[in-house]
């Protein structure tokens, strides 16, 4: 184990900073995707419940590897081969992106579908018997409220999105896993290098859980 912290320490904490940062890119990506779609769920048009819905199960129902193989060897190919006129290539960052953006984008989606709902009705109505208009309303209104109960399940979806950049090590992305696999190759020491990863990723997991309680603990006192 010494051996493994001495000769490839460095290279795996680059490893988690690349998978730290795959996990960024996914959540923030995500966020944008799960507000358009889960105030698309709220709202009363039942074309836009309908569009979400169909988003939400559709990206739920499929696996994620299914998901990542799709977008990073699918996509180009529709681009490329079968519509034809294009030269689309992606990057395993840029795929890995869009998976997690897609996946995370789903349950992003629900998890601010029920923040809104959670909010007492009466504030839209307030706000709408003030004269705002319904989208000012549930901009300054309802959605401030409403990110005080979301937070901790959004931290708690960063933590879901972390692991699940694993998953990405199937197309090439140099994530912990990824590289933790190339460390067992030249060691030939399996159960020292994952002891390693598993240990990495307890901690930051652990840190982060700490911080979704400690938020929630000051949000449920702000109350």
């Amino acid at each position: 184990m010494i051996r493994i912290l001495t000769g490839y320490g460095a290279m795996l904490l680059i490893a988690m900073g690349r998978t730290l940062l795959l996990a960024l890119c996914g959540l923030f990506f995500a966020c944008i995707l799960g507000l358009i779609f889960g105030i698309m769920s709220v709202i009363k048009n039942r074309v836009c419940n309908i569009i979400s819905l169909i988003f939400v199960d559709a990206i739920r129902g499929v696996p994620m590897i299914v998901l990542a193989f799709f977008v990073y060897f699918g996509v180009p190919y529709l681009f490329n081969t079968i519509i034809g006129g294009f030269n689309v290539s992606l990057t395993a960052l840029q795929a890995g992106t869009i998976c997690l953006a897609l996946n995370c984008g789903a349950y992003m989606s629900e998890i601010i579908r029920a923040g809104i709902q959670a909010v007492d009705k009466g504030q839209m109505e307030a706000a709408r018997s003030l004269g705002l208009p319904y989208a000012i309303s549930m901009r300054r209104v309802v959605l401030p409220q409403a990110i005080r109960t979301m937070i901790p399940s959004i931290i708690n979806q960063f933590i879901i999105t972390l692991k699940d950049t694993s998953i990405l090590s199937v197309i090439g992305f140099p994530e912990l896993v990824n590289t933790a696999k190339n460390v067992q190759a030249n060691t030939f020491m399996s159960f020292q290098t994952w002891a390693i990863v598993g240990v990495m990723y307890l901690i930051v997991i652990t840190i982060l859980s700490r911080v979704a309680k400690t938020m929630e603990r000051r949000m449920n006192r702000g109350r």
